[in-house]
């Protein structure tokens, strides 16, 4: 199979007629909703997937939500309201960082924090950044937290896998607090929740199990990130959101995703990903991209790892005694839902 940087184009308006087509069968008639909850992040995902929701059931019939919190950039709710108008959709805006505080989400995060830092002061702008390890002797991949003082001088230090791990599991009240709102407005509204990842995001588990990573659907994630730019200025999408790079909006400190998680920009990512999964070999990637070998094969193992230590992300829950008529039906019934949405086996 030939292999070049040309590898992800698509043809658009033919993509934007299959998903939305897709998306109308799976929200109206499989799922028997009357339309789609999108959160709308600032993004280009959510953006993207709010243009292909109305493409496919008219701005009536979409609802987007704006959650921001105590470290989401304001950026970001500004671009969101203006793609809302833009799309012509209703929007609903809640500040979700009440709901975090009584969570524990800051205080649980700061503790991990501290245990690092211990002169690090709540309000201190900071951030988790993705390193190779500093002796130069291989490639692991560790975590440090990247913290600027009032004086504007910024303290990196290795986090340990106990504080990564706090630090993590607190933030993740953020994708979960955003999750329940979702199903809030879907079920007053009787919609279905709309998920947002990419195809690198999906394969390689960039997502919160039961927070982003629950939706009743996801249009995009068959679309390699460059793919998602393309399709959103097909079908739309504001000016903002289009030149805006790929953020987690996570933290207080401004952080792109590869910073934080896949270690090279999606551009590139993209074509590895595709190369990886059509059998193209290291050398031929590396020749074609202009990237040394090595890192070419570095990202191969690292998407073989990723796919490993997220496999409990998509994990269905394990039921330990056998449920005979669920079992006996489900299968049916994912068949069903795959021939009436025209989805592959």
């Amino acid at each position: 199979m030939m292999f070049n940087s040309q590898v992800l184009s698509i043809d658009l308006e033919a993509k934007a007629a299959e998903l939305s087509g897709k998306l109308s069968k799976a929200v109206l008639h499989v799922l028997r909703r009357r339309g789609l909850v999108v959160a709308i992040s600032g993004g280009i995902d959510s953006a993207c997937t709010a243009a292909l929701a109305v493409r496919a059931l008219g701005p009536r019939r979409v609802h987007g939500l704006l959650l921001p919190e105590r470290d989401s950039q304001a950026l970001s709710t500004r671009l969101g309201r203006e793609l809302c108008e833009k799309l012509d959709i209703p929007y609903s805006v809640h500040d979700i960082a009440p709901m975090l505080e009584a969570a524990g989400c800051y205080s649980l995060r700061d503790e991990a924090v501290r245990s690092v830092c211990p002169d690090f002061q709540s309000g201190w702008p900071w951030n988790i950044v993705l390193g190779s390890d500093r002796s130069g002797a291989s490639r692991l991949n560790v975590f440090y937290l990247v913290v600027r003082r009032p004086d504007g001088d910024e303290q990196r230090v290795r986090l340990t896998p106990q504080a990564y791990l706090q630090i993590v599991a607190a933030t993740n009240f953020k994708q979960r607090a955003r999750k329940m709102m979702e199903y809030y407005h879907a079920d007053r509204l009787v919609y279905a929740t709309s998920g947002t990842p990419n195809r690198l995001e999906y394969d390689q588990g960039f997502f919160v199990k039961l927070g982003d990573g629950a939706a009743d659907v996801k249009p995009i994630a068959g679309l390699y990130k460059t793919q998602v730019y393309a399709l959103a200025a097909h079908l739309g999408v504001i000016d903002g959101i289009l030149r805006r790079e790929p953020t987690t909006d996570t933290y207080s400190l401004e952080q792109s995703q590869e910073d934080f998680y896949f270690s090279l920009h999606y551009s590139q990512l993209d074509l590895i990903l595709w190369a990886k999964n059509h059998d193209i070999p290291v050398a031929e990637v590396s020749r074609q991209l202009g990237l040394d070998m090595q890192l070419i094969q570095h990202a191969y193992n690292d998407i073989d790892q990723k796919r490993k230590s997220t496999a409990y992300l998509h994990a269905q829950p394990i039921l330990l005694e056998p449920v005979n008529e669920i079992e006996a039906f489900r299968p049916r019934l994912d068949v069903q839902i795959r021939n009436s949405v025209g989805v592959a086996a």
